[in-house]
This record gives C-alpha cells, sequence and structure tokens, in this order.
C-alpha cells in the first residue's frame, strides 16, 4: 500500500540507489571482468551491397576468426595515464568519447543544448498558458491527446528510428501531462516508450532494420508483413497500458511514484501567469513551425543530432529574440534561462558519459581491438548452439536484449552481433530473418528499461526522475512486452519467417 505521506515517501525514495550510484558498482564489475577474462578480437572484411543504383561498401565480421589475444594486456589500471582507459578514469573518458555523431560527447552535447533551447522557450511561460488555456477550453483533451500522442511517436519510432529526439518532446509533455492530472510517467511513456516500441516492430527503420539485414544478407526491407503486425500488437500493448495507468493515476495522483517530484512542475504551474496573449500565440506558432522544421529534416534529409541541436538551437534563438522584441524577457534574462535548462538536464548528460564509461572499462566496442567485450560476446553465442530452433531463437532474443546494456546502439549492436548471429541461426535451423528480428526486438525493447541508453536516461532527467524510480515502476510493461517478443519470435520460427 501507498502511502500518502509525502515524508515517508521521501524516505523510501531516499533507500533507492540513484542512477550514478548503480552505474559506478556496475562499473566495479566491469573493472573485475577485465582482469577475470581475457580479451579476444575478431577479424573483419568488407564486402558490396546495391542499393538502387548505388553500391555501398559494408564490413562484416568473418566467420570463426575470433581468438583470444595472449600478449595484451589482461585488465585494465585502476589509475591510467596518457589518457588511457581506467577504473577512476571512467567518468571523464566515457564523457569525452566518440565524436559529435553519436554517444557519448555528440549525445552530452545534444542534450545541454536542447535543453538550454528550451530553457528559453519555458522561460517565456507561454508553453503553460497554452497548455491551461488548453485544458480550460478542451476538458476531454486528454483523451484524444495520450492516444494520439503514443501512436505518432511509435510510429515515429517504426519509420525513422526516432530516439534522442524524444528528450525534446518529453519536455513538451511533461507539464502537459501534469497540468492534466496525469504524471511525468505518463509523458514518458507516450513519448519515448512509445518511440521504443515502434523501433522494436519497425518494417523500415534504416537505423536498425536495413543495417541488420544488410549484415546478415536478408533483401533488405522484406519480411514487411509480419513486422506491421508486430507493430500493431505492440502498439496496442503499450498503448492499453499507458491509457490503463494514465486513468489510475488521475483518480488517485497520490499513487505515482513521481507524486513528490512532479511537485516541482506543479508549484511552476500555479507560480506563473496563465493569462494567455497573442505574445503566447506568436511563441507558440514560432515553436510549432521549428519543430515541423526538426521533422522535415530528419525525414527528408536524415538529419542526425549536430543538425537537430542545431535546429533546436534556432528556435530557442528565435523565441529568445521574440521574448525581447515585445518585452516579455530581457537578454540577459534570455541567456538566464538557456543556462538554467541546461543545467537542469547536467545529471541526464553526465549519466551519459559515465554510461559509455563502463564500455570502455571492458575495451570498447571495436571487435578488431582486442577486447574483454568481444570475449563476452563470443562466448554468448556459442552458447546459444544445440537447443533447437525455437530454443536458439529465444536464447538469441536474450542475448541480444542483455548486449544492449553494453551497446545500447541499434545500428552499432547490428554491426557487432549480427555478423555472428545470421551464420549461427543458419547452424540451428532457423531462418536469418528470424535472426534480425531477434535482434531488433531485444535492441528496441531493452532500451525501455536499461540505464544506459542515453535516450532514457535524458528522458527521465527532462520528467525529473530517477531511473531507479523508473524501474520500480517500468519492470510490468517490460516483461510484459519481453512476453510478446518471445511468442513472436516462437511464432516466427514456427512459419519459417522469410
Amino acid at each position: 500500500m501507498t502511502s500518502n505521506d509525502p515524508a515517508v515517501n521521501s524516505k523510501k525514495t531516499a533507500t533507492m540507489p540513484d542512477a550514478f550510484v548503480i552505474l559506478f558498482f556496475i562499473m566495479i564489475a566491469a573493472f573485475a571482468a577485465s582482469h577475470i577474462l581475457p580479451q579476444g578480437q575478431f577479424a573483419t572484411e568488407t564486402y558490396q551491397v546495391l542499393n538502387g543504383d548505388e553500391v555501398l561498401e559494408k564490413t562484416r565480421i568473418v566467420e570463426d576468426s575470433f581468438h583470444i589475444v595472449e600478449s595484451s594486456q589482461s585488465g585494465v589500471p585502476v589509475f591510467a595515464t596518457g589518457g588511457n582507459a581506467g577504473l577512476l578514469n571512467y567518468a571523464f573518458e566515457g564523457l569525452v568519447s566518440g565524436d559529435k555523431w553519436g554517444s557519448a560527447v555528440g549525445v552530452v552535447a545534444f542534450i545541454l543544448i536542447v535543453g538550454g533551447a528550451f530553457g528559453i522557450i519555458m522561460g517565456t511561460g507561454s508553453i503553460n498558458n497554452g497548455i491551461m488555456a488548453l485544458i480550460s477550453k478542451t476538458q476531454q483533451a486528454d483523451k484524444v491527446i495520450i492516444p494520439l500522442m503514443f501512436l505518432l511517436f511509435s510510429l515515429a519510432g517504426a519509420i525513422f528510428g526516432m530516439g534522442e529526439e524524444a528528450i525534446a518532446f518529453c519536455i513538451i509533455m511533461v507539464p502537459l501531462m501534469i497540468a492534466m492530472g496525469y504524471d511525468s510517467i505518463t509523458a514518458v511513456l507516450i513519448t519515448y516508450v512509445a518511440t521504443q516500441i515502434g523501433f522494436a516492430t519497425s518494417w523500415m527503420n534504416p537505423f536498425s532494420v536495413a543495417i541488420a539485414q544488410g549484415i546478415a544478407d536478408v533483401p533488405l526491407m522484406s519480411g514487411q508483413a509480419y513486422r506491421m503486425i508486430l507493430w500493431a500488437v505492440f502498439t496496442s500493448i503499450g498503448l492499453l497500458f499507458t491509457w490503463r495507468y494514465a486513468l489510475n493515476i488521475k483518480r488517485a495522483p497520490e499513487k505515482s511514484l513521481a507524486f513528490d517530484s512532479d511537485a516541482y512542475f506543479k508549484n511552476k504551474q500555479f507560480t506563473l501567469n496563465a493569462h494567455y496573449t497573442w505574445f503566447d500565440t506568436l511563441v507558440l506558432i514560432t515553436f510549432a513551425l521549428g519543430i515541423l522544421w526538426v521533422i522535415w529534416g530528419v525525414v527528408i534529409h536524415a538529419y542526425y543530432i549536430p543538425e537537430i541541436a542545431a535546429q533546436f538551437f534556432t528556435i530557442g534563438l528565435c523565441i529568445g529574440a521574440i521574448s525581447v522584441f515585445c518585452k516579455r524577457l530581457s537578454m540577459n534574462e534570455v541567456s538566464e534561462a538557456f543556462q538554467k535548462g541546461a543545467k537542469e538536464l547536467l545529471p541526464a548528460a553526465l549519466i551519459v558519459g559515465m554510461a559509455k564509461g563502463i564500455i570502455i572499462i571492458l575495451g570498447g566496442d571495436d571487435v578488431t581491438q582486442p577486447s574483454t567485450l568481444n570475449t563476452v560476446l563470443f562466448y554468448a553465442s556459442q552458447s546459444i548452439e544445440g537447443i533447437g530452433a525455437i530454443g536458439s531463437a529465444i536464447a538469441m532474443l536474450i542475448f541480444q536484449t542483455s548486449f544492449n546494456f553494453f551497446v545500447a546502439s541499434g545500428s552499432g549492436q547490428a554491426a557487432i552481433t549480427m555478423p555472428l548471429m545470421a551464420p549461427l541461426a543458419d547452424l540451428v535451423g532457423i531462418t536469418r530473418q528470424v535472426a534480425v528480428l531477434a535482434f531488433q526486438l531485444g535492441d528496441g525493447l531493452s532500451n525501455i528499461i536499461i540505464p544506459t541508453s542515453a535516450s532514457l536516461i535524458g528522458c527521465l532527467g527532462v520528467a525529473r526522475l530517477d531511473w531507479s524510480i523508473w524501474v520500480r515502476f517500468a519492470w510490468k510493461l517490460f516483461l510484459i512486452l519481453f512476453a510478446t517478443a518471445i511468442l513472436s519470435v516462437s511464432l516466427a520460427v514456427i512459419i519459417a519467417y522469410q
């Protein structure tokens, strides 16, 4: 039974380790593994595929090329110098790893820039005023907004692999849902969780399905009919779960695990002026046009982290200029709002870097370089053989779900695991399309719960939700979806899914 006493709830929350503590102990485990397990590596080869009139060069792991590298260092040091990986270096090394196109430094910059831009937008008060005006004029708006938003975000995940972009939309939906009598968990469900359900069951996502099928030598975009059915099934399950939860929270808000943290947004709504004016209309129109620009860029020109961050920064600048011109904010207040917005997302940005640091402790995700992670990958793939076709497919699903903790990038995980899973599928008597499906479901669905997902941590940071609180809520939904995934891959084996 949930206590209504905030002091009791705060006490319970305080006993739960937060994401930083959890990641620290995972890092300790990774450090120990680097000393216990040998380092291994694979060989790779390039091959060409025809994409319309264009010939693309791709890389895959050479079958049976794994070998232990005896001469490589066994275990990372406690403290490393010269920019190398060490137990006490993991936070810094994680934060500065990668490039502007992805984790970690690119995602960290994306989170801070988008957070700052939305700080300006929220600082105008127009989002709040628009929400209050919508609620006062349309009392039943929630009955349309929740299912419509869930379906749209699921489609966004399925069509163009929305992930990090959901962070920006969470900033809008969190105060909207709370103002309508729901909670921040509901907002994360209809934005981020919906995108990952769509991502996991996509029939055309270029960042997961197309890459995995290309590596597995499966015709690109094949098997769409079965995936479309899965999208409808999984999206329906997610939507029904979300709708049922939202109705329960609206009837009894104190039952929400986010009840205490949501007070921050409730207090802001009560303290801000809710008088809607022509200025708010101008800001909201500018913001809506900016969002359409972002969607156009992603869909038509395949804009990614650098371009999207610049787009949101531009939106923030434009709204800041309008605010100064209309004397809603001064230039200094616009600057302060930007800094405040970035500061509020700083914990999420730090967690992204620290999660990447764990992968560095394990030797990195380059299959051609000796690493502990490569050894784990190889022996896990070997353990799948000899348990029957359906058992092997389910084992692949479990493996991909677990491996996503270490490589929370759909394209990255496909590049690392599919060269092993595709030939393994031939050996155990299942189609390569089933192996791709197991990768897809395992990768996408586990993003709902793993603390190493930059997108999830970013959305939780926006919602002011601690990861440990989120897990206490989300494990039920994850188990329901994972059970459905087991049934889906089992059926795919039975029908010899091609």
